[in-house]
């Protein structure tokens, strides 16, 4: 017992449960398609009295719930804040799991963020719910205790608390409340893989950069409103001059993962996957996705930056046609929702996962990883671990690490369960003129300066994007972006 209660611990424990430099798929582990098939499906939530009602929540009241919460759950929660609104409002986040106050070697931690638009505090209120039905039925529910048991959790229902201070229940349209206390689209204000995003850092973004770069987060969603669809990178696109009127999809290296994700969303929910119109003059959506950059292109997204800066598959989730509904829908909304929201965090336990070691058995931190042929890559934690959901098939990693000689290895992704892949580096002298996290179109080791931004691709070099051309797009994309989410 004492072993296993320690980080150390828990790494020898692993080893011993699958064994080192092996290529092996683990039958301890199961994917979120064996949980549907081995467990009976997450049961319906409705609150009680004693329990979160189906009302809007101020700031003042969402702090107590979370500190409440905390306190009457500290064997499933820890509440800790990630930074400050410009108003000086907490940016909470809750970890729900079994191993709330630290990370357990082998779990993968994943996120949800809600609010970042003031005006669309559905998915804040629906984040609130999900708390509250995870912490209630982790003892009654078997598919919400594997969940727990397997995954860390982390919830942040608000990104910008001042915006929604001064949005307006009812309001469907219109930007009252969209940004933060400054004036700035919070989802336009992340560092930019296309185009160089000169928007001034607000602290709310800043906060959240400054999270995800200490937290190696395998998959996110991000929940809007104004819309009905799941939208997945990229949102934006080289061809950027008139990009309001692009049509054009902009493709990642993982698009059959990232349509995959938003499809797991879409038909877990009551409607999304219809792909019916929110309004006669707005756009439909095939199955309930598309790639954002298809809808209407963006600079400076979050889901982007997540995915190009650190490897995290996050989507954007848009799951209210009326930007703030009123009250009395909420609870429909959570009926429709609950579902997805549950299954699509279990897709963090699909594809490949593992450690990487040193010839001595020690993992390697920060040890740079891209799969062949997908050349966002990603990195290992401070204790070798990294994960990458991925369908099934045939694929093949590089592995890089300063001070070792790369490594090239095989495996295959099944359907049934993830595949464990331990890799072990031998060391290497440093080569003259390359890099210590590989080719250069491996994002670069921690820490990454403020505004970095990875090397445009080829064909967006030629891209320009400035003067009156720009000045218009970017007024044409605000308009846009106010009648949707």
């Amino acid at each position: 017992m004492i072993l296993r209660n320690t980080i150390a611990g828990q790494l020898v424990v692993l080893l011993l449960i699958y064994g080192r430099h092996t290529l092996l798929s683990s039958a301890k582990t199961v994917t979120s398609e064996q949980m549907s098939l081995a467990l009976p499906e997450p049961r319906a939530y409705l609150p009680d009295a004693q329990n979160l009602d189906f009302v809007y929540h101020d700031h003042e009241e969402l702090t107590r719930f979370l500190r409440a919460t905390s306190a009457r759950y500290p064997n499933l929660t820890a509440l800790y804040s990630i930074g400050k609104s410009i108003q000086g409002r907490d940016l909470w986040v809750m970890v729900v799991s079994s191993s709330p106050y630290e990370h357990m070697v082998g779990k993968p931690d994943v996120k949800y963020v809600g609010n970042i638009h003031g005006n669309e505090p559905v998915g804040r209120e629906m984040l609130l719910h999900l708390i509250q039905y995870f912490v209630s039925s982790y003892n009654t529910d078997q598919y919400v205790k594997w969940l727990l048991d397997n995954t860390r959790i982390h919830i942040l229902p608000t990104m910008n608390p001042d915006g929604y201070a001064v949005s307006k229940e009812g309001t469907c349209d219109g930007g009252q409340g969209r940004y933060n206390a400054r004036g700035f689209d919070l989802n336009r204000n992340f560092p930019d893989y296309f185009k160089q995003n000169n928007k001034r850092g607000q602290p709310e973004t800043d906060a959240v950069k400054d999270w995800i770069s200490k937290i190696q987060f395998v998959l996110s969603g991000s929940l809007h409103g104004g819309a009905l669809v799941a939208s997945y990178p990229y949102d934006n696109t080289p061809n950027s001059m008139f990009q309001t009127y692009s049509a054009a999809p902009s493709l990642t290296p993982d698009d059959d993962v990232f349509k995959h994700l938003s499809l797991v969303y879409a038909r877990n929910h009551a409607k999304m996957s219809r792909g019916v119109a929110c309004k006669s003059a707005t756009p439909a959506f095939e199955n309930g996705i598309t790639n954002g950059a298809a809808w209407y292109p963006l600079t400076g997204g979050m889901q982007d930056f997540n995915y190009v800066w650190y490897g995290c598959m996050e989507i954007t989730l848009e799951i209210s046609c009326c930007k703030f509904p009123p009250a009395y829908e909420l609870k429909k909304y959570w009926e429709d929702n609950q579902l997805s929201l549950i299954k699509f965090l279990a897709e963090a336990h699909r594809g490949v996962q593992g450690f990487v070691f040193d010839p001595a058995g020690m993992p390697i931190e920060r040890a740079s990883i891209k799969i062949k042929g997908r050349d966002v890559g990603f990195q290992t934690t401070k204790y070798g671990e990294f994960w990458r959901i991925l369908l099934p098939g045939y694929y093949k990693a590089e592995v890089f690490a300063e001070g070792y000689a790369p490594r090239e290895v095989e495996f295959v992704i099944v359907e049934q369960h993830p595949t464990l892949l331990n890799v072990t580096l031998q060391a290497s002298k440093r080569i003259e003129g390359v890099g210590a996290g590989g080719p250069s179109y491996y994002r670069p080791m921690q820490p990454i300066p403020p505004h970095y931004r990875p090397g445009v691709p080829p064909y967006a070099a030629a891209s320009t994007d400035n003067g009156i051309f720009s000045t218009i797009s970017n007024g044409l994309n605000s308009l846009y972006s106010n009648i949707f989410g």
